[in-house]
């Protein structure tokens, strides 16, 4: 059975299929899902659909690209709502610097008191660091990112950087990319961290493994970046989904299989 770490279902591209999907995923072999908010509206879609479906958790936060639209008010609605008991996680957060805006100030204040709120309530981060790897490894060692814990959601960065995020407490997210033809330094992280420092994630409905890169992307296709991971460690499929489900129930500390 696998752990799907990382999706966005609340994501309109979902609208015609959403509750069939979710539904049937735990007879395809996902029995858990973490759905992953990104904005204020995302956040609060997710609250719902952990209360709607016994196999699906939820993280609260607000992505690099929204942090414009916070505010004091809207900060303590996210600190009331990461309280919730089926709220596992503190993300997705970070810094993307792809775009100009927001302001790279705005995102690091943002950042870091998302930071200081997974602090408050325990619970773990997904990171999202894009074109920001510097930045982001300085923000998380000056708020001693050790002592939380959590994810770099969809690694892009070096084997080295990987190696330093472990050695922090942090776990790799790898998903569909690891298929791609030109993900030639993903693989090489794969193969020299250890599995026990990985977990599996879609980011659907972005980012469709190979043999469905560009379509729309669903948790279904999890088994393709576990063969993949398989493959490239010479290990089994089974192994590769029974490690990363244990590392998943670890870091969002979900006791037993909660459905």
């Amino acid at each position: 059975m696998i752990f799907e770490t990382h999706a966005h279902y609340e994501d309109p591209r979902f609208a015609e299929d959403r509750e069939a999907l979710l539904t049937k995923l735990p007879q395809e072999g996902i029995d858990l899902v973490v759905n992953v908010g990104s904005s204020l509206e995302s956040t609060k879609e997710t609250l719902a659909l952990t209360k709607k479906y016994p196999h699906v958790y939820g993280a609260a936060g607000v992505h690099p690209e929204e942090t414009g639209a916070l505010d004091e008010e809207s900060f303590q609605w996210l600190t009331q709502v990461v309280e919730e008991e089926k709220i596992v996680a503190v993300g997705e957060i970070g810094l993307d610097y792809y775009w100009d805006e927001p302001a790279r100030e705005i995102q690091k204040e943002w950042f870091e008191r998302q930071i200081l709120l997974a602090r408050q309530v325990k619970k773990p981060m997904i990171i999202h660091s894009r074109d920001a790897a510097q930045d982001t490894w300085d923000i998380l060692k000056k708020h001693r990112a050790e002592e939380i814990g959590g994810v770099i959601h969809c690694f892009s960065y070096s084997l080295e950087m990987a190696k330093k995020y472990i050695e922090m407490g942090f776990y790799i997210g790898v998903g569909g990319v690891v298929t791609f033809k030109n993900a030639k330094k993903l693989r090489q992280v794969v193969a020299d961290i250890p599995l026990t420092s990985i977990l599996l994630e879609t980011d659907c409905p972005y980012m469709a493994p190979e043999p469905h890169r560009g379509k729309r992307n669903s948790s279904l296709y999890l088994p393709f970046v576990a063969e993949k991971i398989a493959e490239i460690k010479g290990i089994s499929v089974d192994e590769v989904c029974a490690q990363t489900k244990e590392n998943a129930m670890q870091m969002y500390q979900i006791k037993g299989c909660q459905v």
